[in-house]
């Protein structure tokens, strides 16, 4: 058994009250240990991204604890879970969320600089090389293209070196080559970078070389598959 790195124990949300509310999560149960590649795949309205939201605290539980790294977090007074979640979790949206006016570099240390800490720049540097972006580093977003921009969002979740890495629908808007390019510099983030991944995603097509697949359905997680490393 590895390190926890994510625990959820009984975590319901539900929005709204009376016959109007919705049940998006139902005593959820779930552990994922360091350097595993989890991918939760289901339907539109199935609770996967109120589940990612609860899994990096920006979203509170009903009911039920989010443990990270030991930490109930569901329990963190707001300035504190805020502090908490920027030192460690990573996140990377669909829509990259860069700052336009920033560069590549810029983009990636924003939020070190934000919490406060000193840039690792060795550390950093090691990162844009890997994933492909020091000799992009002075342009600004506009000028990069999808997967180019992507790989910044990942880049930038990597930077406060994170306990886990949580990825929203990632490839949604790129092609089939930028996608598949995209995988495989989450599995990077975990083979190279020891973290812990979560991915969402609707396209199974991508999920073969993820250690698990979780299946969540009307809130409720229905099926889990591990897949041979």
């Amino acid at each position: 058994m590895g390190e926890i790195m994510l625990k959820l124990t009984d975590v319901s949300k539900t929005y709204g009250e009376g016959e109007a509310a919705v049940h998006a999560l139902k005593k959820v149960n779930l552990e994922i240990e360091k350097k595993e590649f989890v991918a939760v795949i289901g339907p539109s309205g199935s609770g996967k991204s109120t589940l990612l939201n609860i899994c990096g605290g920006l979203d509170s539980p009903t009911s039920g604890s989010v443990f990270i790294r030991g930490t109930d977090i569901s329990g963190l007074p707001d300035e504190k879970a805020t502090v908490f979640r920027r030192e460690n979790i990573g996140f990377v949206f669909q829509n990259y969320n860069l700052l336009p006016i920033l560069t590549v570099y810029e983009n990636i240390v924003l939020p070190i600089e934000i919490g406060g800490k000193d840039v690792d720049t060795v550390y950093v540097e090691e990162i844009m090389t890997a994933l492909g972006l020091d000799t992009l580093k002075d342009r600004i977003p506009s000028k990069l293209s999808g997967g180019q921009q992507q790989r910044v969002a990942i880049a930038r979740a990597l930077a406060t070196k994170p306990a886990i890495i949580l990825a929203d629908e990632p490839t949604g808007n790129l092609n089939s080559e930028a996608a598949d390019e995209v995988m495989e510099l989450l599995k990077k983030c975990v083979r190279d970078f020891d973290r812990t991944v979560i991915m969402i995603t609707h396209n199974e097509a991508l999920i073969g070389d993820c250690d698990r697949i979780l299946h969540i359905r009307d809130g409720v997680l229905t099926e889990e598959k591990h897949n041979e490393r």
